[in-house]
């Protein structure tokens, strides 16, 4: 079953739990899909998206809550920081399981031999590379720098 299709039943879920607070981010998360959706047809592409731009979209979404529940957090305002922290478990509902450090490290080592990387000119095909199998499964901020040192290792940067 597809991210959209979860995210509709969800919502239809919600709805009939009368469960607030999540039917709120259920549907924040319908409204960037639609959002995107919409600057794809303007832009010329198909009609839908797919899963891997679901799935960045919902990467991005909990990205931006958790840089605003650690503002919320410095300011004092913690019940501000608690709903944004409930609504990033909820769009976590719908991302793939996080690959752990040991795991992103070794898929960095994969990449890297399979694009045949040799210097740290080639870094964008060893993220795309990433990008292409582990979409919402590693932040790819963080994956920057592991790629950069292993690119590095050699001394060819």
């Amino acid at each position: 079953m597809d991210t959209r299709t979860r995210v509709n039943q969800a919502l239809k879920q919600a709805m009939k739990d009368r469960a607030a607070a999540r039917l709120a981010t259920l549907r924040l998360i319908n409204a960037a899909i639609k959002d995107r959706e919409i600057a794809g047809r303007v832009d010329g592409e198909g009609a839908g998206i797919g899963d891997a731009e679901i799935l960045a979209i919902l990467g991005k979404m909990t990205k931006q809550r958790n840089e605003s529940a650690r503002a919320y957090e410095e300011g004092g305002r913690l019940d501000l920081a608690e709903r944004e922290l409930g609504e990033i478990s909820i769009i976590e509902e719908f991302l793939p399981k996080q690959l752990s450090d040991e795991e992103v490290a070794k898929a960095v080592q994969v990449a890297v031999a399979e694009t045949g990387a040799e210097s740290i000119r080639d870094m964008g095909k060893v993220m795309g590379a990433l990008k292409g199998k582990y979409t919402g499964q590693m932040d790819f901020g963080k994956v920057g720098p592991l790629v950069k040192d292993q690119l590095c290792q050699g001394g060819n940067c």
